[in-house]
């Protein structure tokens, strides 16, 4: 089949270098043309482990092109995938300015029959005004009698950020909201080599489950953070408890690990839009209120422990490891050890900060005054205190011998009770994790 995928973000060219490889012709467009001449090299311009391996054999293979001028790949298209952004707003909404704006120009070059699929995480309803923007701009562009050959499905994706190609190839499961049972049968016929069941329901249906999915496992998050901060009153240890109740088949393991909250690209904004779909809906979300204030104190309970252990941080060195939201990836968006790290530095630190991959992206939005270490033993040499915020492997690799001699201070504070197993307490550290109680293993 032929795709074209409008968007290349982390979603639009993940995606669209996965549907190459099972062998679909797929055009990638962008308005970032810098992004395009890189891709065109063959350069992912983000670090998501497997995506660029195989982007050099489907470019071998001829299987995909990218262009920021979507007329010149539009008339061949049996599926034109909108994977743009949809940022949240100030009040937590969904901005779906880059995806009108993509429909609309889609609309405005669409002369023949073809079916339009929405990638991008949007609130329930969009889909159709999607369509509406579609077949308005055919009709203003003189091909109205086109108009009901064009049809919409809802695609949710579901890829995690560090696994996401990976994700692509074995999904758990493949959500298809449409209208037209053609158009969700042409969606599926799109996956075959994939195998993992089919979900066809309706528009809004899909476009709740995207929604419901992140919510729910941000939900969960949050209450383990909530039995930590308990735990550490009690005198329990919490990695005992999720692995208490994660047995239970009804509960499962998965997104019960404590630590200083989610992050990311999907999570913060998702959560907010379904509860304000929710508010729009005359429906107030009061579960997902808290879900969101549990996240957000979160932090600020770390941070304050962190500040309380150590009587200030002013003019002190403190070492950060950790600053992509999670580990296998370069993204920093809500990360919590960016927001930690300006914490830290608006106290007065001098902070001194490495991780593997998001120190680029890092740079943008810390101060100058920051010190980038190329080594993670860089950073934690003559520190008062390390900070773990990302449970990257490489972590566990040092030498905790050598750690020792070269931070001056022996305080570790483990935002995702990374070494929470390494007994450094034995090795002359005050290990502090979250959940287990003061210098604790």
């Amino acid at each position: 089949m032929n795709l074209v995928m409008i968007g290349t973000g982390y979603v639009g060219l993940t995606t669209g270098v996965g549907f190459a490889s099972l062998g679909h012709n797929v055009a990638c467009v962008d308005v970032n043309a810098e992004k395009i001449a890189q891709l065109d090299m063959g350069k992912v311009p983000f670090y998501e482990p497997g995506v660029q391996d195989a982007l050099t054999m489907v470019q071998e293979q001829g299987k995909i092109v990218f262009t920021t001028d979507l007329k010149s790949v539009i008339g061949g298209a049996d599926i034109i995938m909108l994977a743009v952004g949809t940022p949240s707003t100030r009040t937590g909404e969904a901005n779906l300015e880059y995806l009108f704006s993509a429909a609309e120009q889609v609309g405005s070059l669409l002369d023949h029959e073809a079916v339009i699929v929405t990638k991008s995480t949007v609130p329930v309803g969009t889909n159709r005004l999607v369509l509406e923007k579609v077949r308005k701009g055919m009709s203003e562009a003189g091909r109205a009698e086109l108009t009901s050959l064009i049809n919409i499905v809802s695609l949710p994706e579901f890829l995690r950020e560090g696994t996401a190609f990976e994700d692509f190839h074995n999904p758990d499961r493949v959500v298809i909201g449409a209208d037209d049972e053609i158009a969700a049968q042409t969606v599926a016929k799109l996956h075959e080599g994939l195998d993992a069941p089919h979900v066809i329901t309706k528009l809004e249906s899909a476009e709740l489950i995207k929604y419901a999915a992140n919510a729910l496992l941000a939900t969960k998050i949050s209450f383990i953070n909530e039995i930590a901060n308990l735990a550490e009153r009690v005198g329990a240890d919490v990695r005992d408890v999720a692995e208490g109740i994660g047995l239970d088949k009804r509960i499962g393991p998965h997104f019960l690990r404590a630590g200083v909250g989610y992050g990311g690209s999907c999570f913060p904004k998702d959560v907010s839009a379904l509860a304000q779909l929710g508010g729009a809906k005359g429906y107030t979300f009061k579960l997902l209120s808290s879900v969101i204030e549990v996240n957000n104190r979160q932090r600020e309970i770390f941070f304050k422990r962190i500040l309380d252990e150590l009587g200030g941080v002013k003019g002190r060195r403190i070492a950060v490891w950790g600053l992509a939201f999670k580990p296998d990836t370069d993204d920093i968006r809500e990360s919590a050890g960016v927001d930690i790290a300006q914490r830290l530095h608006a106290h007065g630190a001098d902070l001194a900060v490495y991780d593997p991959q998001a120190m680029n992206n890092t740079r943008r939005v810390l101060s100058d005054h920051v010190e980038f270490t190329t080594t993670a033993m860089d950073a934690a040499r003559g520190a008062e205190a390390l900070i773990v915020l990302t449970e990257w492997p490489e972590f566990k690799e040092v030498s905790f011998e050598m750690l020792r001699e070269n931070m001056v201070g022996q305080h570790i504070f483990d935002g995702r009770n990374h070494f929470a197993d390494m007994d450094l307490h034995k090795r002359g550290f005050c290990y502090q994790g979250v959940g287990l109680g003061t210098c604790a293993s």
